[in-house]
């Protein structure tokens, strides 16, 4: 493994988010192991954050445990943040997850991140069986504030705590596609990461809620300002043919996901992908995918430079579904290259 960089030149940090994908000829074993060889890969490109995210009932997704594959992931690396992206709060109890990620922090201090999202992060039939209770989704506010409490500063007279857990304060991000995240995330002063890499219609205007809302919450470490990350769709590979191949892969897989055949991630072709599909399909298709940047390094850096333009984001987490893992690793590597070597020719300059 190559040597781990702290360096980061550029302004705006790099982040992943993975949803550990199952490939077509593998199984969930070969998933995780992707995902620990993606997780070194970003490491030792520079990348600050590296996030799971919660899924159940989906045959192409191994992240339903994500707190186990946090600490999977944390102690394959060294340096990397490590954490959820997130955590679907109303499918657990409070107290649960303060104690797992107060566990993961004990185990590696100062590289475990909480992302919490209010959504099942499945179907109704499945969220039924999770013992999901709708009320939760109502209060997700206070619930976080809940998790707040018990990975704040310890408090001895209080007749619930988790340990471990409290003192370690934990990163809390709020995570959202509408405005609901945005306004929990601004009340409290927390950092906000919006998901458009597949729900980007409301993105300026979330983020206009959460900058316009925010207070600061008083809590240790927490913000004094506006913090936001926005997900998107990206793919790097050496030629923009290779890319456009590659990207087919998810495109297939959005694709049966607004047909309701959610399977493995089926493995790149020669071709129009988008042959034969419905104008309707195609159209949902484009909508869930419109925040995404596939190409060469330059072409890619240029169009995230001009996201961060538009958006005033702090971070971006790239969403990166390939069906080989050489390709996702290279497409880790080289938009690591290119971003931050683009950020210290122009810190030179």
């Amino acid at each position: 493994m190559s040597t781990p960089t702290t360096r980061r030149t550029h302004p705006v940090d790099l982040d992943v988010l993975d949803l550990v994908p199952v490939a077509e000829g593998s199984t969930p074993y070969d998933a995780v192991a992707a995902t620990v060889a993606a997780a070194r890969a970003a490491e030792a490109a520079g990348y600050r954050r590296y996030w799971m995210a919660e899924h159940h009932n989906f045959p192409g997704v191994a992240s339903s445990a994500t707190a186990v594959l946090v600490g999977h992931v944390a102690s394959a690396t060294t340096s990397i943040r490590v954490g959820s992206g997130g955590i679907m709060l109303p499918n657990h109890a409070p107290l649960v997850v303060a104690e797992q990620f107060g566990t993961l922090a004990t185990l590696h201090p100062g590289r475990i991140d909480l992302g919490l999202g209010r959504a099942p992060g499945t179907d109704p039939v499945t969220a039924h069986a999770l013992r999901r209770v709708e009320d939760a989704a109502v209060d997700f506010g206070s619930e976080v504030a809940q998790v707040m409490r018990y990975l704040g500063p310890v408090d001895a007279g209080a007749r619930v705590r988790a340990v471990p857990g409290e003192g370690t304060e934990v990163p809390i991000w709020i995570l959202g596609s509408s405005h609901g995240g945005a306004q929990v995330a601004a009340a409290l002063g927390l950092p906000y990461a919006f998901a458009s890499h597949f729900a980007p219609r409301m993105l300026l205007t979330a983020l206009q809620t959460y900058r316009e809302g925010f207070r600061p919450a008083g809590r240790d470490g927490s913000l004094d300002a506006p913090r936001v990350a926005a997900a998107v769709n990206l793919v790097v590979a050496d030629t923009r043919e290779k890319a456009e191949r590659i990207w087919g892969s998810h495109l297939r897989r959005v694709h049966g996901i607004v047909t309701g055949r959610r399977g493995l991630l089926p493995p790149a072709v020669d071709g129009d992908v988008t042959a034969g599909w419905s104008p309707q399909k195609r159209a949902a298709v484009e909508s869930m995918t419109a925040v995404s940047f596939v190409g060469t390094p330059s072409a890619v850096h240029d169009g995230l430079q001009d996201f961060v333009g538009a958006t005033g984001v702090d971070e971006l987490v790239v969403a990166t579904s390939a069906h080989d893992l050489d390709d996702r690793l290279r497409s880790l590597q080289l938009l690591g290259e290119v971003w931050h070597g683009a950020g210290a020719a122009a810190a030179v300059a």
